[in-house]
């Protein structure tokens, strides 16, 4: 029995979420100015008096002190100021710039400093979009945000801008990335409804069992044409399928034939044993289809490949004196549900790779950030604000359950491909290349 010690350390308040990172005054002082810049833009009413300490020891340095002659550079002087402003925890706060004036050259000498605390986090500041993708409207975002004197730039207009301009740059991160550097051993493509249309997700799960999303396409159904050039374009940023794969796929036709055509040999098709299960008893009454799907289910977790095809041959020829329709379902792709139990890996992997629902799980996360939008207005907005949801999610994933078995996955793979050390040695070796 579990001591009331141990018990209680499981509320709330016993919850952790990490150590503080305390930083020294000596290594404050060694930073870089972006560092400085990244840190002085967490506080506002301290950022803003950092920022200008920060502005004027530079003009300090470069033109000396304050009605002195002496101190700076050779030709470098005061010149009064301009009014300007900077981004602090996702608002525009006003801030009076200093001038220096290089009168040798005769011309007007930019602040270093002042470049680095406005481009420290990019144009657009990061805790803006999340404000707006975690349910605060543009509407309402300057009762929302946090009351500071003097902020500005915070009208809804200015505010749906901004926020349009930081999902855009979401959506290029994740169709720009680089896919080289993951090791892909399993992908699951999958499609979500998204307003009118389906946006196919393809995730990606490595030797180490981290989830990572490769992209999306937006198309009316999964079919081939359109997924085809699609899972190219993966190839064509770096995705690298020499060593084998397994595709987990809902059962579209489709999807099927567009891995075979962007794919090749490099592929082996594992069925979502849960859309088959549920694609099967469909066709039977309300009143039948819990014992059904119970039966299915026992004969999927049967741990090897005889006895799971036996149960399922078994179940076919009942269900062929109830429903001929539902036999006919079941037969198709019979083989690559049982996928994963002839790799002979089912026990060790199958909890996580039967089925598509790591992918239907991170859409049920993305509905929560998208489900406020009452009018999509074009397809952009949609790609957005998706991009942006998938890249929020993603770094909150767990891996996968079974993972230390991945390796078990690959030497599985690389035997049913009839991939060779030597063909394997080769793909090492264009990697490493």
């Amino acid at each position: 029995m579990k001591s009331v010690a141990a018990e209680a350390r499981k509320g709330k308040k016993g919850r952790v979420l990490g150590e503080p990172s305390v930083v020294s005054a000596a290594e404050f002082a060694a930073m870089e100015l972006d560092a400085k810049a990244e840190l002085i833009k967490a506080l506002i009413p301290l950022g803003l008096m950092a920022i200008a300490e920060t502005l004027e020891a530079e003009v300090t340095e470069l033109a000396g002190e304050r009605y002195r002659r002496e101190g700076g550079r050779p030709g470098m002087v005061r010149y009064g100021s301009n009014p300007s402003s900077v981004r602090l925890a996702g608002q525009r706060m006003p801030i009076r710039v200093p001038r220096v004036r290089d009168m040798a050259e005769d011309k007007e000498v930019p602040l270093g400093s002042l470049q680095a605390v406005r481009g420290a986090t990019g144009s657009v500041h990061e805790t803006l979009v999340r404000r707006v993708l975690y349910g605060i409207s543009c509407r309402n975002y300057q009762a929302a945000a946090d009351a500071v004197p003097g902020a500005i730039g915070l009208s809804p207009s200015t505010v749906s801008r901004q926020f349009v301009e930081g999902t855009a740059a979401k959506l290029r991160e994740l169709q720009e990335r680089d896919l080289s550097g993951f090791d892909i051993v399993a992908i699951v493509v999958d499609g979500k409804a998204f307003a009118a249309d389906m946006m196919v997700t393809v995730l990606g799960i490595t030797l180490d069992g981290r989830k990572v999303i490769l992209g999306f396409v937006q198309a009316s159904t999964e079919n081939a044409e359109v997924l085809t050039p699609f899972l190219q374009s993966l190839l064509d940023r770096g995705l690298c399928l020499d060593q084998g794969v397994l595709v987990i796929l809902d059962g579209g036709k489709g999807a099927r034939a567009a891995v075979r055509r962007a794919f090749g040999k490099k592929a082996v098709v594992q069925r979502c044993q849960w859309h088959k299960r549920e694609n099967v008893v469909e066709y039977l009454s309300k009143s039948e289809r819990a014992w059904w799907r119970k039966r299915l289910q026992q004969a999927y977790e049967r741990p090897t490949y005889q006895e799971a095809k036996a149960a399922l041959t078994e179940i076919r020829r009942d269900l062929s004196e109830r429903n001929l329709s539902a036999v006919g379902s079941l037969e198709e792709g019979f083989d690559e549900t049982l996928t994963l139990h002839r790799l002979g890996v089912f026990p060790l992997v199958g909890i996580s790779l039967k089925t598509s629902n790591c992918l239907e799980s991170i859409f049920s996360q993305v509905d929560t950030r998208c489900t406020r939008v009452c009018h999509w207005k074009n397809s952009s907005q949609k790609h957005r604000w998706l991009a942006t949801a998938l890249l929020d999610i993603e770094p909150r994933l767990r891996r996968v359950r079974g993972y230390k078995h991945l390796p078990r996955l690959r030497e599985a793979l690389q035997r049913e491909l009839g991939l060779g050390e030597d063909q394997v040695r080769q793909a090492d070796g264009k990697e490493v290349a």
